[in-house]
């Protein structure tokens, strides 16, 4: 028999069949980790320095509207206005922080985190100071009819430890996504109804004659 392209890929597909299913889990856990693993390799460590403000109520107004007006702060602080005042001390361009400055707010306490990330750790505290800073002038310069000041709480300091997973962390989470997607293809794959493709169709059944129960002009 002539050896096919179509044969070979038949009998290939029998051979992958064939093989028991830990072993498509753990080729793919296998490939999973090696991924992960070389992606957190590759990756460069970042970092994330973090700055706190907190606004404070003057005397003609009540913490109730601190509040209100630390939940605003945290929306603006990284709008372009801010930012364009911030990227001088920063020594980086406005679109360098709106990529890597994000600021978060409490719903209990009047006060605005600032973090900033990079693969620099100085940087990433120059950053989140110098947003802190710009955020603080722009709302003590409103504070005569906000009647809220915001107050510097805690500076920013250089990190010491990235924020990135380690290339150990990434390669396990490949690990197990790999063995799961491998998991998920076993449960899909079609099941063999029958015959393969390939295999030769089974012969037509030819039914018997059929015997007359009675014959014209029996004798």
């Amino acid at each position: 028999m002539t050896d096919t392209p179509t044969r070979r890929r038949h009998l290939s597909l029998d051979r992958v069949r064939k093989l028991p299913s830990w072993s498509v889990l753990a080729a793919g856990a296998l490939v999973g980790g090696l991924l992960g693993g070389a992606y957190g390799m590759l990756t460069p460590a970042t970092y994330t320095a973090t700055s706190y403000v907190v606004a404070v109520p003057t005397k003609k107004s009540d913490p109730g509207s601190a509040l209100g007006f630390a939940q605003a702060y945290g929306r603006v602080a990284t709008q372009p206005a801010v930012l364009a005042d911030a990227r001088k001390q920063a020594g980086v361009p406005v679109r360098t922080l709106q990529r890597n400055v994000q600021a978060a707010t409490s719903p209990d306490a009047p006060m605005v985190a600032v973090s900033a990330t990079s693969s620099r750790p100085a940087l990433a505290a120059d950053m989140a100071n110098a947003v802190s800073r710009a955020l603080t002038l722009q709302a003590n310069a409103a504070k005569g009819s906000t009647q809220v000041q915001l107050v510097q709480f805690s500076r920013a300091m250089t990190p010491t430890e990235p924020t990135s997973a380690s290339s150990g962390v990434t390669a396990l989470v490949g690990a197990s996504a790999g063995g799961l997607l491998c998991g998920l293809a076993l449960l899909a794959r079609p099941r063999r109804a029958g015959r393969d493709e390939g295999d030769p169709a089974p012969a037509a059944a030819v039914p018997a004659p059929a015997v007359a129960a009675d014959a014209k002009g029996r004798k």
